[in-house]
């Protein structure tokens, strides 16, 4: 019997040519079909007051393409990255856009901890937290969701020269965020005195990107160019994105990964449980930590970390930033990683993530906690409602499911009292 075919994932690539800005590619998608309804739709869940989107027809270089405008109003708010990711929490965003929206955020929030000398959840966000930026990021991860893309890859990445203006004053331009963003990725500078790539367009392909290089294979479905703010002389100021279907690995397919490892004896365990969170929250595959002897008899832990090969610079950075160790070791090694997908049910109005892969589907612990918590129930039988609802809307093949809580029997009545009639 012949074996069924492969199933298929979308793909978008971008060409990041002319570098790459938030606006930029919220066009490049937009103008590649991701209908602008459908993603202000799920904008507006954002907690947010005083913004607009709009696709405007532009010409770059002799080439169509549609800029994506942010209206904000003025403000002076200055948020957190723990402000943002209450923002995105209350949102209720579908899983994979409030994902791919985080991990933005927190890509972003890592290296900016690493050069400002903050706790990542202090991090303050200056331009990348004003609300066109949060659009920016929300609409690129609604419009990648819109248009079903299951995977992201992108080009060598250009960026500029001379000196960019930021509320920091002026920087050198790459500025020193979009490097430790990049750091890993392949790029080339060009020379333009001109931001090419900004820390939004940088934090979300260092988020996203599953794989660097030329387009990858696949049949292509669509594609689309988003414009910068102006005009260049040398060059289209253009992002472009390739959106198409490519057979999905299948779990027999190697992927390569990096293993970052480091020995540690004189860190605290609230420490350790630090570093694995940031780890994992800045795009680590995994990290955990393991209990060992060193010489002289001294307990200590091993700390290790699974990475993209991307990521893999960027991520031993924040390891030594957040353990102060003097070095970190790496190897390069292979995994089968079956396909998965993120979807979601209610439990009593309560949203749960499920994690669904060929053979099971499992509810994510931090939403089962959750929800456990505020309904007053084990997390136990929170995961067990959860499944079974998923169960039920892949039956049925519906969409989100509602799990009504079985309701405890009323109590009897109360015996009648003893003795005879008075």
């Amino acid at each position: 019997m012949a074996e069924p075919p492969a199933p298929a994932v979308t793909v978008a690539w971008f060409h990041c040519f002319a570098g790459i800005a938030g606006d930029m590619a919220l066009g490049a998608l937009l103008d590649a079909g991701a209908d602008l309804d459908e993603v202000r739709s799920l904008l507006e869940r954002l907690p947010l007051q005083g913004w607009s989107l709009t696709a405007e027809p532009a010409m770059r270089g002799g080439i169509a393409a549609t800029r994506a405008v942010v209206g904000a109003e003025p403000t002076t708010v200055v948020r957190t990255y723990a402000a943002i990711e209450a923002l995105l929490d209350r949102a209720k965003l579908p899983g994979r856009v409030r994902a791919r929206a985080g991990a933005t955020f927190a890509a972003i929030a890592a290296v900016e901890g690493r050069l400002h000398r903050r706790p990542v959840a202090q991090v303050h966000f200056h331009e990348v937290g004003g609300i066109d930026a949060i659009v920016d990021i929300v609409g690129v991860a609604a419009a990648l969701e819109v248009l079903g893309v299951d995977a992201v890859h992108a080009s060598p990445v250009a960026t500029g020269m001379g000196m960019v203006r930021t509320s920091h004053g002026l920087l050198p331009n790459p500025s020193p965020a979009v490097v430790e963003l990049l750091a890993g990725a392949p790029t080339h500078g060009v020379d333009v005195a001109v931001e090419l790539t900004t820390p939004t367009g940088a934090g979300l392909l260092a988020a996203l990107a599953e794989g660097w290089g030329p387009m990858p294979a696949m049949t292509v479905a669509a594609s689309g160019f988003g414009a910068g703010s102006h005009d260049l002389e040398t060059f289209p100021n253009l992002t472009q994105v390739v959106v198409g279907d490519s057979a999905q690995a299948a779990p027999d397919v190697r992927e390569r990964v990096v293993l970052l490892e480091t020995n540690l004896d004189d860190v605290t365990g609230e420490t350790l449980a630090h570093a694995v969170a940031v780890l994992l929250e800045a795009g680590a595959h995994d990290a955990w930590v393991t209990p060992i002897v060193m010489k002289k008899g001294r307990p200590a832990h091993t700390l290790s970390v699974l990475s993209d090969p991307a990521r893999a610079q960027r991520l031993a950075s924040l390891v030594a930033h957040e353990t102060g160790t003097l070095g970190v070791r790496t190897v390069t090694l292979e995994r089968w990683a079956g396909p998965r997908a993120i979807e979601e049910v209610e439990v009593e109005g309560h949203r749960v993530r499920i994690k669904v892969g060929a053979h099971r589907a499992k509810a994510e612990h931090d939403d089962v906690a959750t929800v456990a918590r505020e309904l007053g129930l084990p997390v136990a039988e929170v995961a067990i409602l959860a499944e079974e609802a998923w169960r039920r809307a892949s039956q049925d093949a519906g969409g989100e499911t509602v799990v009504e809580l079985p309701r405890p029997p009323d109590p009897p009545d109360p015996p009648a009292p003893a003795g005879g009639a008075g």
